[in-house]
């Protein structure tokens, strides 16, 4: 059963139901026009504690003020959204750029990548370590392969992971930057702690109990406290939309590994209105990237957006390709969280320039930290958006969302 309430600074209580969903109406009753375009960002999904929620807020709210500086300024949706992850990235309270987790070894190596809903072009890295902003290398891999093939006819790249990713970054103009100077007192803390708990499991004998010792503390140490990647979708005035994703990966994961966050489908999707598709789309994830790979979840939750209702359609996303996904089937807990929008020219006036925007977001991580703002808004909105009472982690899910309608400019 639907639920409405209004959505602003505050949190916003939650439906009861374990496998919940609510709409929450952003601007009350009647649509607001807006010019410009509009973002939505989101920081992880999550655990994100009561003492830290300030700042997940206002880095929320830095990013969408950089993005809709982009859209005043008649960029584009694809540059707007990278506006917004490097605001994001430069945060300290993130899990991408810096004060990412540190990996096995000590070091740093992020994930990102970027997809234009106009040309469908797709640009990643992974595992590239020495680069501050990983969201401008996936940007500038994009805008490469939009000019077309290299000398002798090779096809430019669009994924590239390790040294590989950091030198071409270089190479391209992008400055590089010390693994040590990306690290935080936050993030080598808690290095140190999980490396000490680590080698606490690891002298512990090789019986069943102590197997299952380590593997729960395993399970916490990458749980949904840890799974905080960020993201931005983002539609432009003329509608076109563009997401992108970027992560520092999950703690202490192993040197070279690469999540969701860079996989095609996997971490964004961006796809404009077609002839096949009545709605522009764009999606983004965090959470826990083996899961989000193994289901490819931001490209089936696009597809999911072509159904008359998107809530419902996102509802039985979230349940049948995730929760209960049958590639995911020996998991306990499927943990992760998408970012929506969804738009389409209105139907009103047949010459109307206007564009309906629904925005969504909906996780089954503990909580998710997002926020929204149009062109003609003078200030971002943010929310933490948390599981109901009493729900279970990875087996429960969350749904919230808006609308808004963009107005065109008639020539």
């Amino acid at each position: 059963m639907e639920s409405l309430t209004n959505c602003d600074e505050e949190e916003q209580p939650s439906s009861g139901m374990t496998n919940s969903w609510s709409k929450q109406e952003a601007f009350g009753g009647q649509m607001p026009k807006c010019a410009g375009g509009f973002v939505l960002v989101h920081a992880g999904a999550g655990y994100h504690s009561e003492s830290k929620a300030k700042e997940y807020k206002h880095v929320c709210k830095r990013a969408c003020q950089r993005a809709v500086d982009q859209l005043r300024a008649g960029a584009l949706a694809v540059e707007a959204v990278t506006a917004a992850l490097v605001e994001l990235e430069d945060s300290p309270f993130t899990n991408a750029g810096m004060g990412s987790n540190l990996n096995l070894s000590g070091e740093i190596e992020c994930d990102a990548s970027i997809m234009d809903g106009k040309s469908l072009h797709f640009g990643a890295v992974g595992a590239i370590s020495g680069i501050k902003n990983p969201a401008l290398v996936a940007n500038c891999l994009l805008a490469e392969a939009q000019k077309g093939k290299l000398s002798a006819g090779r096809i430019p790249p669009c994924f590239l992971v390790g040294r590989g990713a950091r030198d071409w970054a270089v190479s391209h103009g992008i400055p590089s930057c010390p693994s040590e100077k990306m690290a935080t007192k936050f993030s080598l803390s808690a290095y140190k702690r999980n490396k000490r708990k680590m080698e606490l499991a690891e002298k512990m004998d090789a019986g069943q109990n102590q197997t299952k010792k380590r593997r729960q503390s395993s399970e916490n140490e990458n749980g949904s406290g840890c799974l905080d990647t960020v993201g931005a979708v983002v539609v432009d005035s003329e509608g076109n939309v563009a997401a992108a994703v970027s992560s520092g990966g999950l703690a202490m994961k192993h040197p070279g590994r690469v999540g969701q966050a860079a996989h095609y489908g996997c971490g964004c999707w961006a796809e404009n209105a077609c002839n096949m598709n009545s709605y522009s789309t764009a999606v983004s994830t965090s959470g826990c990237g083996e899961h989000l790979v193994r289901t490819m979840l931001a490209r089936e939750c696009s597809a999911a957006m072509q159904s008359e209702d998107a809530h419902q359609a996102l509802l039985e996303a979230m349940q049948n390709k995730f929760i209960s996904s049958p590639f995911l089937a020996s998991e306990d807990r499927v943990l992760g969280g998408v970012i929506i929008l969804r738009c389409c020219r209105c139907v009103e006036a047949q010459a109307s320039p206007d564009i309906q925007v629904e925005f969504l977001w909906s996780h089954t991580t503990e909580s998710m930290c997002v926020g929204y703002m149009s062109a003609q808004d003078s200030k971002a909105k943010t929310h933490i958006s948390r599981l109901p009472p009493g729900t279970v982690p990875g087996q429960s899910l969350a749904i919230e969302g808006g609308v808004c309608r963009l107005m065109g400019v008639v020539d």
